[in-house]
């Protein structure tokens, strides 16, 4: 098979005006403060249909929603409605390259937040929501068929996992440290 020699790069693949983590402010490496998010999504079985994470990085609440399709404007609408009741408690969101964060300037302004984007292929600059994907995985497994899933189910392992006690957090739960309850 030959290779085709001349042509356009094409960017189809890519979203426009992304700004990069690096760019993210030095306060959100540290913890310190409320209000750093980090997205992603969980894939069900023969990508069909899918879980939207969302993770706050100094408590680790989890807040998650399943989304029929993964495509751009379901995941954009799932994020807007999850962090709306946590508005106040939105500065900066983190996600990777995928193609359904590419209403990521809708989400930056109805929330009031900055949005950045990890490097491509990347996935530790994301760490936190890529572990708490793995604690999901326990309650949906990779051959899991999400279509027979219901979003109580997904709400009732979110509310597990933020009931669990970390270690990271001195052996408080994430609803504790989010909450101060």
């Amino acid at each position: 098979m030959r290779r085709k020699r001349y042509g356009a790069y094409t960017r189809r693949g890519q979203i426009p005006h992304q700004v990069s983590i690096d760019e993210r402010p030095a306060i959100v490496d540290t913890r310190s403060r409320f209000g750093d998010w980090e997205l992603d999504t969980v894939i069900g079985k023969n990508h069909k249909q899918a879980i939207v994470t969302i993770v706050e990085r100094k408590a680790r609440l989890t807040l998650s929603m399943k989304v029929i399709r993964k495509t751009s404007m379901c995941v954009t609408n799932a994020i807007i409605e999850l962090l709306t009741p946590f508005k106040e408690w939105v500065h900066t969101l983190t996600a990777d390259n995928g193609k359904e964060f590419s209403g990521h300037i809708e989400i930056a302004k109805t929330l009031d937040a900055e949005f950045y984007f990890a490097h491509p292929f990347s996935s530790w600059e994301r760490g936190l929501n890529e572990n708490t994907n793995g604690l999901l995985r326990q309650y949906f497994p990779k051959k899991c068929d999400f279509t027979t899933i219901t979003q109580q189910q997904v709400q009732k392992a979110v509310d597990k996992l933020n009931s669990r006690p970390r270690k990271c957090l001195g052996f408080k739960t994430p609803n504790e440290v989010f909450f101060g309850i």
